[in-house]
């Protein structure tokens, strides 16, 4: 067990580890619940831990333990215990019967951040079926366990505000449920037309993808900077928040980078990943994370200079994976590379689709966008084409994907001198007009 800096601004939490013996990084858990509590502006005073083979049944850790907490969270004038993994409803509201105090585990810490990150319409939907999921089965004997997911701020006079949410019955829940999946799916029709929009235009999609505080925000931004957009010349209107916290953004941002000289392509920043993230928060943020399905290719974000930095790279393709993204073309930049000695002086660092670089200092920015390019759009192919006349939906599309320095109307068909820039979208073409190739 060990102290932290307490802090009488803030809520109290005793913290609650349980170590198992199943692979995982037990230390590195512990350090993220505490980065989580600080995204919540709580204040962990205190840590107490424990190893078994499994979870107690009913209270998840020993009853030895349970009354170590009560006794540890009397003495430090603790306002809530917060546990280092899900909860069971039934393991909760025991918790909370032998303790006395509101019982969060990790889920309801995080849909906490969710709920106080949110801004879309979209966004607070989606937070809203997530949490309501999660209390549903926990209406029962929860008692005050989620009162700050409905007070907002957290602080000790707000407490309460969240209970009037618990007093809800399953049927109105069950209700309001049915009602938010009904928005999201007209809010998905929308995105879907932006991006059947989008794909119309034959312009690729680069989605950011990583564990959460890797740095997808700032390599946006910069992108930004950089290049922006030919339409626009104040782009500061464009940019998304970047902070050095977890989840600092949840909705989903789409800016077309528009490099002079070179083909546009979108790059969207969807939300970031953690291990152990709920799997119905990833089903209730689905929509969004689509722009992570839909896209020709990934760029997966990746903190270098922290020293789980593998692990996060494993739960983000387990994650991707679960989403049907998991065989999407990738590009990986360890980002914050500046941190490390032994790359702070070479940047940026280009090997094969890996980069090393640093987007908060400005390195790498020009090496990442070659890279982009590169994978998005091969080295030109001029073809000479003769299109037989029954085919002429076939010219017309030749000509809105590749560049056509001549067009010749001959006996045997529409004779065209093209120039294809290859790309994701253009491949399936290119092997269609193949067979009408000439010379």
């Amino acid at each position: 067990m060990r102290t932290q800096n307490m802090n009488e601004e803030k809520d109290r939490a005793i913290l609650v580890g349980l170590q198992l013996n199943d692979g995982s990084s037990f230390e590195h858990n512990l350090e993220e619940l505490e980065s989580l509590c600080q995204a919540c502006d709580i204040a962990p005073v205190f840590t107490i831990t424990q190893s078994l083979d499994a979870p107690h049944q009913a209270l998840y850790i020993g009853s030895g333990k349970v009354h170590e907490v009560k006794e540890a969270a009397a003495n430090l004038d603790a306002d809530l215990i917060i546990f280092d993994n899900a909860l069971s409803p039934s393991q909760a509201r025991n918790l909370n019967l032998e303790i006395g105090l509101p019982i969060l585990d990790r889920t309801a810490l995080i849909l906490e951040i969710f709920q106080s990150r949110a801004r879309s319409r979209e966004a607070k939907l989606q937070v809203e079926l997530a949490r309501l999921q999660y209390l549903l089965p926990r209406l029962s004997g929860m008692g005050t366990a989620m009162s700050r997911q409905g007070g907002g701020s957290g602080s000790r006079s707000n407490k309460g505000a969240g209970e009037k949410k618990l007093e809800l019955d399953r049927r109105h829940i069950s209700h309001r449920i049915t009602e938010c999946k009904k928005e999201l799916q007209t809010i998905k029709k929308q995105r879907v037309t932006q991006r059947k929009s989008r794909n119309a235009s034959q312009t690729p999609s680069v989605a950011l993808v990583g564990y959460t505080n890797a740095g997808k925000s700032t390599i946006l931004n910069a992108m930004l900077s950089h290049y922006g957009n030919d339409e626009i010349t104040d782009i500061s209107h464009k940019k998304v928040l970047q902070e050095d916290m977890l989840f600092a953004t949840l909705d989903t941002t789409v800016r077309k980078i528009t490099i002079p000289g070179k083909p546009a392509f979108y790059l969207s920043d969807t939300v970031g990943f953690i291990d152990k993230l709920p799997h119905h928060l990833i089903d209730a943020f689905r929509s969004t994370l689509e722009e992570a399905i839909g896209a020709d290719l990934l760029l997966q974000v990746v903190d270098v200079s922290d020293p789980y930095y593998r692990e996060h790279m494993r739960v983000t393709q387990d994650t991707l994976n679960d989403l049907g993204a998991g065989d999407i073309p990738m590009i990986i930049a360890y980002n914050k590379a500046d941190r490390l000695p032994q790359f702070a002086h070479d940047l940026p660092i280009v090997t094969g689709n890996h980069i090393h670089m640093a987007a908060g200092a400005d390195l790498g920015m020009d090496a990442l966008a070659d890279l982009i390019l590169s994978n998005l759009f091969g080295k030109p192919v001029t073809m000479e084409l003769l299109i037989p006349y029954s085919q002429g939906s076939l010219v017309h599309r030749i000509s809105e994907a590749g560049e056509v320095a001549k067009t010749e109307y001959q006996n045997d068909g529409t004779y065209m001198q093209v120039t294809f820039t290859p790309s994701a979208k253009d491949h399936a073409l290119m092997q269609e007009v193949a067979s009408y190739r000439i010379g």
